[in-house]
C-alpha cells in the first residue's frame, strides 16, 4: 500500500478561542507536508474578509500551499473577482471554487442580481484570468437539489470542462460510495483527479446530522457500532478504526490522495495519518 499524499481543510476563525484553535491546528498538522491545506467559506459568505486573513497568514507564516474556498453568495462579479485578485497579491494560487451555500435560514440558493449564476460561470471566469489552479467540489452522495444519481457527475463534468483541475468530494462513510462515483466519473469521460474528502468523526451525533443536511447516506452498521462504542467509553478508539479503515480500502483501491476535514481539531486526523504511516516532514519555524 502506498502512503498517500494528504491535504487538509481549516475554517477561519470567529473568536479568540477559535484563532488558538486553528493555528495550534496548523500546527500540528502543517509539519506532515500536506500537499495544500484550504480555508473554508461560512455560509453565505459570512467569513469572507476572516478567509482572507486566515489564507494569507498561513500561506506567509507557515509556507503552506493554500486553496482559498470562494463562492458566488451575496456578492456581484466584479466583487468576487476583486476578492481573487488579492489573494494572487498575495502568492495564493489555488482557488476552490465553489457555489456556495445560502445565508441560514433563507432556503435555496439565490444568485446576487450581478453575480455569478453557479460555481461553472465563476469558474470560467477564474480560469480566464490564467492566474489559478482551481479545485471544486464533487458529491459521491447525491446532492440535496440534484434530480438523479448522474446530475452531481454531470454537473461535476461541466466544471471540469470549464476548467477545473481537480476535484475535492463531500465527505462519505463507505469506501464503495467513492468507488462507485469513481466509475461513473470515468464513464462519463472525466480525467481530472477527483480526491476523496475524508471527514473523522470527532463526535458522532454531530457529523450524523450535518450528514442529513449535505444528503451523505449514513450506514445503520455505523450508527450502531457508535451507540454501542458511546455505551463502553470507546468512541475515540471506534472513531480511528473506522477511519483509517475507510483511507486504507482506498489506497488500495488506487486512491493517492487524501483530504481530511479537520474540523479545527488535529489530533484524530494527525493519528489516522500516522497509521497511514505518514510522518513529520519539515520543522515549524517560529511564527512571527
Amino acid at each position: 500500500m502506498i502512503t498517500p499524499n494528504v491535504s487538509f481543510e481549516f475554517f477561519p476563525p470567529q473568536s479568540l478561542e477559535a484563532s488558538f484553535r486553528l493555528w495550534e491546528t496548523v500546527k500540528i498538522l502543517a509539519p506532515l507536508g500536506p500537499n495544500f491545506v484550504s480555508v473554508t467559506y461560512g455560509a453565505g459568505g459570512t467569513t469572507r474578509t476572516l478567509t482572507h486573513d486566515a489564507v494569507a497568514t498561513i500561506h506567509k507564516h507557515y509556507g503552506l500551499n493554500v486553496a482559498a474556498h470562494l463562492t458566488c453568495v451575496d456578492a456581484t462579479r466584479e466583487e468576487t473577482l476583486e476578492i481573487a485578485e488579492q489573494y494572487a497579491e498575495v502568492g495564493v494560487t489555488e482557488i476552490v471554487a465553489l457555489r456556495g451555500d445560502p445565508p441560514k435560514d433563507t432556503g435555496r440558493f439565490t444568485a446576487h442580481p450581478d453575480g455569478f449564476a453557479d460555481s461553472v460561470e465563476l469558474i470560467e471566469a477564474l480560469a480566464k484570468t490564467g492566474k489559478f489552479k482551481l479545485r471544486v467540489g464533487a458529491y459521491p452522495d447525491r446532492h440535496p437539489e440534484a434530480a438523479c444519481d448522474n446530475s452531481d457527475v454531470d454537473y461535476l463534468k461541466r466544471k471540469i470542462d470549464a476548467g477545473a483541475t481537480s476535484a475535492i468530494t463531500q465527505f462519505f462513510f463507505e469506501a464503495d460510495t467513492f468507488l462507485r462515483f469513481r466509475d461513473r466519473c470515468v464513464d462519463a469521460g472525466i480525467t481530472a483527479p477527483i480526491i476523496p474528502g475524508i471527514l473523522p468523526i470527532e463526535n458522532w451525533s454531530g457529523v450524523k446530522k450535518f450528514a442529513t443536511r449535505c444528503g451523505t447516506k449514513v450506514p445503520q452498521w455505523l450508527d450502531k457500532s457508535f451507540a454501542t462504542a458511546q455505551r463502553d467509553g470507546r468512541e475515540d478508539l471506534l472513531a480511528t478504526t473506522v477511519c483509517t479503515g475507510l483511507c486504507t480500502r482506498l489506497l488500495e483501491e488506487g486512491v493517492e490522495d487524501l483530504h481530511f476535514y479537520t474540523l479545527n481539531k488535529p489530533y484524530l486526523s494527525h493519528e489516522v495519518a500516522h497509521a497511514l504511516g505518514i510522518s513529520p516532514k519539515v520543522t515549524l519555524q517560529n511564527v512571527a
